[in-house]
């Protein structure tokens, strides 16, 4: 089987979620990754938890299909198979501590200024320049810095994302650069140095809520599961004790819901209820009506007449009922991957290519790959394959 990116080989010290997220999904599309970690102890998202017999839940999600080469890149004998490799590489990724790049010569321009052929990406918490340059950061830190608490949980609670948002925007980010950096090389010939930070790529995602703010000179509100500014979009209790979610996008969506759903025209036009910016000014009154009349139906009844007017809706699940969707089991959304602790199912990457199925290789152990490495670069035994072609 060909795959988009079998040619291509990948190099990157990296660490947590961001920059391992960005390598996996190069992985999982062909490319080679080899991956630095410590010597013995590797990535610590490695100890994150146990809870996958014995392995990190975390770790195991961004890491398959990866290759792990456990050196000291402090030390002569560290830097030279390092060297050796980026040699070699298409593709450079790091995202060491603040400043720590720099100083071993290791950020991306230094990278590209020594072998011109590669496409280098530094990921950091705040990016290289501004008054928080050399600040360390993590998921929920960031979160917080860029204002996404604010909008976040309740009136009465701000909460953080229960995912690592800022961790997956910036590795995704970072993905879009190195794709962009290789469509450029195709072009030039020549690589390309970039840099992503988690603030910057979270600051992106919070566009909306600030342009809104800055508009209104008002903070947005927290609405809990509800939208922020638009009615009626959220929960809904039924009268079998169940809880539905739905959302109306137009006015057009509107007049269908209360036709169709409601099966009240009139409602449509309630001089309190005609437009969106009516309804907001009017959710506590429109939602108490909304549930007087789901009171008496099943939530399949109002998820039916909900598709019938082709309205947006979805049931209130937990993650468990994930894991057992009609969508995910059906469709056969896993693949089982092995790790060092035995095989285990996750999900399959959502870029679906007809004819081609994804990698999904194994998760690799500490140091799993230091004798094939080294063998291929010629500093293991005086050994030397052409596994690892050398770029022009």
């Amino acid at each position: 089987m060909t795959y988009p990116l079998d040619d291509i080989l990948v190099v990157s010290i990296e660490q947590a979620i961001a920059a391992p997220l960005a390598s996996r999904h190069l992985a999982d599309w062909g490319a080679r990754v080899i991956k630095i970690e410590r010597p013995e102890v590797g990535d610590f998202a490695r100890q994150y938890d146990t809870v996958m017999d014995g392995l990190s839940s975390q770790f195991i999600w961004a890491n398959r299909s990866k290759e792990s080469l456990a050196i000291d890149i402090k030390t002569d004998e560290g830097k030279q198979a390092l060297e050796e490799l980026l040699k070699r590489a298409d593709v450079f990724i790091q995202n060491l501590a603040p400043g720590a790049a720099v100083r071993q010569g290791l950020d991306a321009k230094s990278i590209v200024s020594r072998h011109p052929h590669v496409v280098a990406c530094d990921i950091s918490g705040y990016g290289s320049s501004g008054p928080y340059q050399k600040k360390k950061a993590y998921d929920l830190l960031v979160q917080c810095e860029a204002g996404f608490l604010s909008i976040n949980g309740t009136p009465e609670s701000p909460s953080k994302c229960g995912l690592s948002i800022v961790d997956i925007a910036t590795g995704m980010y970072a993905l879009n650069g190195i794709l962009m950096g290789l469509h450029q090389r195709d072009k030039t010939g020549k690589g390309m140095a970039f840099e992503v930070s988690l603030f910057d790529s979270i600051t992106e995602w919070m566009s909306y809520p600030a342009y809104y703010t800055r508009a209104t000179k008002a903070p947005m509100q927290r609405t809990g599961a509800r939208h922020a500014t638009i009615a009626p979009y959220g929960p809904f209790k039924v009268g079998d004790g169940s809880t539905v979610f739905f959302g109306i996008q137009n006015e057009r969506e509107w007049k269908s819901f209360c036709s169709k759903v409601l099966q009240n025209e009139a409602v449509a036009i309630d001089e309190r209820f005609k437009t969106n910016s009516l309804r907001l000014q009017n959710r506590a009154e429109l939602e108490v009506f909304i549930e007087s009349l789901f009171a008496g139906l099943t939530s399949e009844t109002v998820l039916a007449r909900l598709d019938d007017a082709a309205i947006a809706n979805g049931r209130m699940n937990d993650v468990d009922g994930l894991l057992n969707h009609a969508q995910v089991v059906e469709r056969k959304r896993y693949r089982a991957v092995d790790t060092e602790a035995g095989p285990q199912d996750l999900f399959l990457p959502p870029v679906i290519i007809p004819g081609v199925e994804p990698i999904m290789g194994k998760v690799p152990a500490v140091g799993e790959h230091n004798e094939k490495i080294l063998s291929e670069l010629g500093l293991l035994s005086g050994q030397h394959s052409d596994a690892v072609e050398e770029k022009a």
